[in-house]
């Protein structure tokens, strides 16, 4: 599974072709969740609260790229980068 961006010790990640609704998973320090990017929420998994506070606003502000990449991934194609929340 790519990973399209890493912040602050989380990490992003998207599938290719994945199943609905549009998602990523957010993996830290042995947490995992599925993150609708549409809302910001975790739908399925678990993710500390601050983390998930981050993982949903960096969805918010990436949203147009997240969304970009999920149809890349349903073509399988190359998914781009992402700015993490800490700048890098």
């Amino acid at each position: 599974m790519p990973t399209i961006s890493t912040f602050f010790g989380i990490i992003i990640r998207m599938w290719h072709d994945d199943h609905p609704p549009i998602h990523i998973h957010a993996e830290y320090q042995g947490f995992e969740a599925l993150v609708e990017v549409e809302t910001g929420l975790v739908r399925e998994g678990e993710l500390p609260r601050k983390v998930a506070s981050i993982v949903k606003e960096w969805c918010m502000a990436h949203q147009s790229e997240l969304l970009d990449n999920w149809q890349r991934a349903q073509r399988f194609e190359p998914l781009n980068k992402i700015q993490g929340a800490d700048r890098d």
